[in-house]
This record gives C-alpha cells, sequence and structure tokens, in this order.
C-alpha cells in the first residue's frame, strides 16, 4: 500500500533501551533498512529524494553516543538514522521538535545542521520539553554538541511555542505527550497550531505512529486525509514507528 512501510522484521526488531548506542544489526542491514524506507517516501511523494551522507550522519552518532547523556530513549539505531536522512533532505532552515525529554530525538533532527553530522546551515532549531528539569539536561546534552545555540531547548509547552514562532516552520517533529488523559492525542493540536506557518513541501514527523496509533487515531486520520496533506506515510522500521508527512 503506497500508505504504508513495513520492515520485515519490524516487530522482532530490538535494542535496549537503557543501551541505545549497542549495535543490534549488521551496518548493511540497518542502512538497507532505512534506504528502502526512504525509497519508499520518495515513491510516494512525502520527499524529493533519497540522498544523505552516510560518514557525516556516523560522526553525529559517535558523538551523541560520546557526550550525551541519556537515561532511556525509544529512539533505534535505525529510528535515528532515518529522522536525521529526513532532515539532511529536506534541510529545514526552522525545525521545531515538540516532546524532546533529555535531547536525543530533538539532536536526531537537529544533528543534520549543527555539529559533526552537519550537512547544511539552519536558522533556528528548537526543542520543546514541557518538563523544566528534562528540559534543562536536554539543553546541556545539546550545549555539547553545539556551541551556536542555534539548536537549542526551551521548557514550553509545544502549542504555545509554535503559535509565537513568527517564521516558516519547515519541519516539525511530534513525540510529546499532552497532560490531560489523551496523551499523545495533542499531536493534532500541536499540528493545527503549526499549519499556517508551514510552506508546502514542509514535513511532519510523528513518532509512535505504531504503538500509540490508537491515541493517534484522530491524528493520523487528519495526515492521511488528501484535503489536509499533500502524502503520508506510516513507517514502521521498528515497532514504535514514525508517520511522514508532506504539507
Amino acid at each position: 500500500m503506497p500508505g504504508t512501510f513495513f520492515a520485515d522484521d519490524w516487530q522482532s526488531y530490538r535494542m535496549d533501551s537503557r543501551d541505545p548506542h549497542a549495535a543490534v544489526e549488521t551496518p548493511d542491514r540497518e542502512i538497507g533498512v532505512v534506504e528502502d524506507a526512504l525509497g519508499h517516501l520518495c515513491a510516494a511523494g512525502v520527499i524529493d529524494h533519497t540522498e544523505y551522507d552516510h560518514e557525516r550522519f556516523l560522526a553525529h552518532r559517535r558523538a551523541v553516543a560520546e557526550l550525551f547523556e541519556i537515561p532511556w530513549t525509544a529512539i533505534t539505531p535505525r529510528m535515528q538514522r532515518l529522522i536525521y536522512a529526513l532532515n539532511a533532505i529536506r534541510r529545514p532552515v526552522n525545525m521545531i521538535a515538540a516532546g524532546v525529554f533529555c535531547g536525543n530525538t530533538f539532536i536526531s533532527n537537529a544533528g543534520a545542521a549543527v555539529g559533526p553530522g552537519a550537512c547544511y546551515e539552519a536558522r533556528n532549531l528548537i526543542g520543546v520539553e514541557i518538563v523544566a528539569a528534562e528540559a534543562e539536561r536536554a539543553e546541556r546534552n545539546v550545549r555539547r554538541i553545539d556551541p551556536t545555540r542555534i539548536a537549542r531547548v526551551v521548557a514550553e509547552d509545544a502549542r504555545d511555542t509554535v503559535r509565537e514562532f513568527a517564521e516558516e516552520i519547515e519541519l516539525l517533529y511530534l513525540d510529546a505527550d499532552g497532560t490531560d488523559e489523551r496523551g499523545k492525542g495533542v499531536y493534532l493540536d500541536i499540528l493545527e497550531a503549526s499549519l499556517a506557518k508551514m510552506p508546502p513541501g514542509g514535513l511532519v514527523l510523528a513518532h509512535n505512529s505504531i504503538n500509540c496509533a490508537e491515541r493517534l487515531e484522530k491524528y493520523l486520520a487528519f495526515v492521511r486525509d488528501p484535503a489536509n496533506c499533500a502524502a503520508s506515510v506510516n513507517v514502521a522500521v521498528d515497532g514504535e514507528g514514525l508517520e511522514v508527512t508532506r504539507i
């Protein structure tokens, strides 16, 4: 189906969430799965090409492993590569990531423009974390990789961040949890607050499109409706999933 990509082992692929830097498969296998996913996204019209610099990505990965304090993460090595690649392909001048915890999800996006994995220049790369203590840790982590402060983390409600942002948002990453019973249903609130600022061809990356699909039912219905978005594909390189949407 055009709207889905499933790696043949997405259900069995596992990592230790407290040891995210340990290899769980061969490099060639990881690269191949992500290349297949990118090819599917390109064929569906979500991205314009599939090229990214593998060596710069590895430099980014090494820096995160060395410098970041990560108590745990759900971002698998495959997902880290996929998120980095999508940013390297789209090259957003302005990117906002909602729900960044310790900053690992944020730097997977921002690392295509700052630090040793940088392949282009950005203006604003903003990570948003509503829990102040986690935002502070994420900011400390990011400063170890990016001394320029182009990438930065703020302690805010992401809905407020996107409403108050004065420029276009070329890429929006969603991994937030609402403070009410909706949980990740807050994705739709954040997207709706962002849409007027997202140009045609902008990307939205929504993590947990597989394991939180029930909570994301309204969000997924919205982005998959051609009346709202140009194209959207559910990408399962692992059991978490990533919905990749082109505005």
